[in-house]
């Protein structure tokens, strides 16, 4: 039986970790070098370090603060932000990622998927989606969440993982935030239709949240959260002990 990950992230703006409700009125939380030791200490499977206005500012990613922030954990390290070229795939891995997400710069370029694959291998291709609902239609938005591109979701994962997207991460903009679960209809959906690992991201607001997650999606590979970790209303090892004990195979 596969082992399921839990994934702290870290949404950093201006070298400080933020947190917000569907996107928007980002507070700050603290320092993302100080948090990764953290959450590597405390058992966490992963850590995800986005700088989540690179994209939409057109810059680079802010590689010092990225390289303190690798040189503290010992687990993989998968980072995004306004990552739109090789290069810059290069340059993170450079500064101690292990994977690499990529959101808006996929889907202005979306050959970029394919031509990492293929240097780095598709392990280390992380297809990162914001998608929000419009009706009964699941939309990719790009930018930090602040422009609908129209394109349907669905298709967009499955089309990237035939190109080489070794991993998903999906953002649900319509729970992120809210703590009230996991958008388990759409999580549903996008496990049934790739068979690369999923990360479920938006909506985690308590322990049951976690256990609804991969209980009701057994093929379900990870579960990621922000603020009820950094403002500690969750910790991992009590998670992990909690999931153990329904029946949840996770790394103790």
């Amino acid at each position: 039986m596969i082992t399921k990950r839990i994934v702290p992230c870290l949404d950093v703006r201006d070298g400080l970790v933020v947190k917000g409700v569907n996107f928007v009125g980002l507070k700050d939380v603290g320092s993302p070098v100080e948090l990764a030791k953290y959450y590597s200490e405390q058992g966490a499977d992963e850590l995800v370090f986005y700088d989540i206005t690179a994209s939409a500012e057109g810059r680079k990613i802010f590689t010092g603060i990225l390289e303190e922030t690798a040189r503290q954990v010992f687990i993989p390290l998968m980072v995004g932000g306004g990552i739109n070229s090789v290069a810059d795939f290069d340059r993170v891995l450079k500064c101690g990622a292990d994977k690499v997400s990529v959101n808006s710069g996929a889907i202005a370029h979306p050959e970029l998927i394919g031509e990492a694959a293929r240097i780095y291998g598709d392990q280390c291709v992380v297809l990162s989606v914001d998608v929000k609902r419009q009706g009964d239609k699941y939309c990719v938005c790009a930018k930090g969440g602040r422009e609908n591109t129209g394109k349907d979701a669905l298709e967009w994962i499955r089309w990237a993982v035939e190109h080489g997207a070794g991993e998903v991460v999906v953002n649900s903009m319509d729970t992120d935030g809210v703590k009230q679960g996991f958008d388990i209809e759409l999580l549903a959906k996008v496990c049934a239709a790739v068979k690369v690992p999923v990360i479920a991201s938006g909506g985690a607001g308590k322990i049951q949240d976690f256990i609804d997650l991969f209980q009701k999606i057994p093929d379900m590979d990870a579960g990621l959260a922000a603020s009820i970790f950094h403002f500690g209303e969750v910790t991992i090892p009590e998670l992990k002990r909690q999931m153990a004990a329904a029946g949840i195979n996770v790394r103790i």
